[in-house]
Parts: C-alpha cells; sequence; structure tokens
C-alpha cells in the first residue's frame, strides 16, 4: 500500500524525531573525542526528549510501524549504548588497557540485548512495567554521573565507581527487575496536579543545576523500583514468566 498525501508526512513525523536522537548520539560522540564531556552528556540529554517524543507522535497520528519501531531501536543503540559507553571510556577509562575497553563494553551489551529483548516481547510485556531498566533510563544515570564529574573531583575513585556503575547499569537493563513505567498509575491519575507540580519542579532544578539534579532523579528513580520490587517480591515475582501458548 503506498502512503500519500498528510498520512505520509505524519508517517515520517515520529522517525524525523527519531532521527534527531541518532543525531545528538552521533553528536555526542564527536564531542566526547574532542574530551568535550559536558556538552556530549548534554546533547544525550537532548536525544532523550527526542526519543520520550516519538512514540507519542507515532501514536497520536496512528502511524506506529514495524519500521519505525527497529529504526527507534537501532537509534538506541547508538545514542544511549554506543555514545554513553564512549563517554565512559574517554573520561575515566583510557588508562586502564584491556579492561578499560571490556567495561564500557559491557554496558553497551548489556544496552543491546535489552533492546532485542523488548523487541522480541514488545506483545507480551505488561504496560504497567518494563522488563528491566530501559536503555534511555541507564544512559541518563551515565549521563547524571559524568555530569557529576564536571563538576566535582572524585579523585582516584573516579574510574572505581564509573567501573561500578557501567556494569551495574548494565546488568539491571538485562535483569527481569520491574521498573516502574507510570503509564496505568492509579497514583498519577488521581494526582495529575500534584505529578505536574513534581515535574514542574524537577526540570526547573535540573536547569538550574544539571550536573547534581540528573544524577540525583536516576538514582532515585532505580533505588525506589528496587526497594519496591523488594517489599513486592511474591507478587512481582511471576509478572514476566508467559505461558507457553504466549511464545508459539
Amino acid at each position: 500500500m503506498i502512503i500519500q498525501g498528510p498520512k505520509k508526512i505524519a508517517f515520517f513525523l515520529p522517525n524525523t524525531f527519531t532521527a534527531l536522537n541518532m543525531a545528538c548520539g552521533f553528536a555526542s560522540i564527536v564531542f566526547a573525542m574532542k574530551g568535550q564531556f559536558y556538552m556530549g552528556s548534554m546533547i544525550l540529554l537532548l536525544g532523550a526528549i527526542f526519543d520520550s517524543v516519538d512514540g507519542r507522535v507515532a501514536r497520536l497520528t496512528g502511524t506506529q510501524s514495524s519500521f519505525g519501531e527497529q529504526f527507534d531501536s537501532i537509534s538506541d543503540v547508538i545514542s544511549f549504548g554506543m555514545a554513553p559507553a564512549l563517554l565512559l571510556y574517554l573520561r575515566f577509562f583510557q588508562d586502564l588497557g584491556r579492561i578499560g575497553v571490556i567495561i564500557p563494553f559491557i554496558y553497551l551489551l548489556c544496552g543491546a540485548l535489552r533492546l532485542a529483548r523488548f523487541n522480541a516481547n514488545i506483545d507480551r510485556v505488561t504496560s504497567d512495567y518494563f522488563q528491566g531498566l530501559p536503555i534511555p533510563g541507564a544512559a541518563l544515570a551515565v549521563i547524571g554521573f559524568v555530569l557529576f564529574s564536571t563538576e566535582f573531583t572524585l579523585g582516584p575513585w573516579a574510574k572505581y565507581i564509573a567501573a561500578f556503575y557501567a556494569v551495574a547499569y548494565g546488568f539491571l537493563m538485562i535483569s527481569n527487575i520491574p521498573f516502574a513505567s507510570f503509564k496505568n498509575s492509579e497514583f498519577v491519575k488521581k494526582n495529575k496536579r500534584k505529578v505536574l507540580a513534581i515535574i514542574f519542579l524537577t526540570f526547573t532544578l535540573i536547569l538550574v543545576h544539571e550536573q547534581v539534579m540528573i544524577l540525583g532523579v536516576t538514582t532515585l528513580y532505580v533505588l525506589s523500583c528496587l526497594v519496591y520490587d523488594f517489599a513486592h517480591r511474591k507478587e512481582l515475582a511471576t509478572i514476566f514468566d508467559w505461558k507457553e501458548e504466549d511464545e508459539e
């Protein structure tokens, strides 16, 4: 079927945001190679905004497609996999030899596996929870840490903390830990004004002091989800266990 007229324009609109996300990932790599880690991190933050928009635009215009899903995943591998891994390597691991290459590669590999698993299970995963930490969330955590390191001196411990970050967030992505999506949250539905106020306040604080707030927000989200999973382990234990007939 050939798409024509306004429908054709609507089809390309979400893919344009996906392409902009990919462009931000490429630009981040260029900035990182020049040693401009602040700009490399901030351009990835812009990419995360584009990534959050493309899916919503596709749903609003009714132009969701298999092509768009695959294009989005390829873009995410570059922007939230390769670019953060390279930021980590060039910022912290250049003088560690082979181990310095392996550590950020673990993050990149886990991110690619996370996206592949998401695509394979896209019709089965509940909309209430993500299966493992989404790769944009892991990338924001890396961005937050890199930005924090540009503002505060971490001394000889920087590379060890960065290594922990890369490996820990890599395994969080491929874990079966449920991370809240807030898509169908009853709290959000009942407290829309309060939630909007919290979101507005958070974005304001990020604009004021991004070197601290991005790290703080992502850490708070991850820790709260881990605590919730621990407190409701029995209730959430089988949330990602699909029946055999679902796999046929």
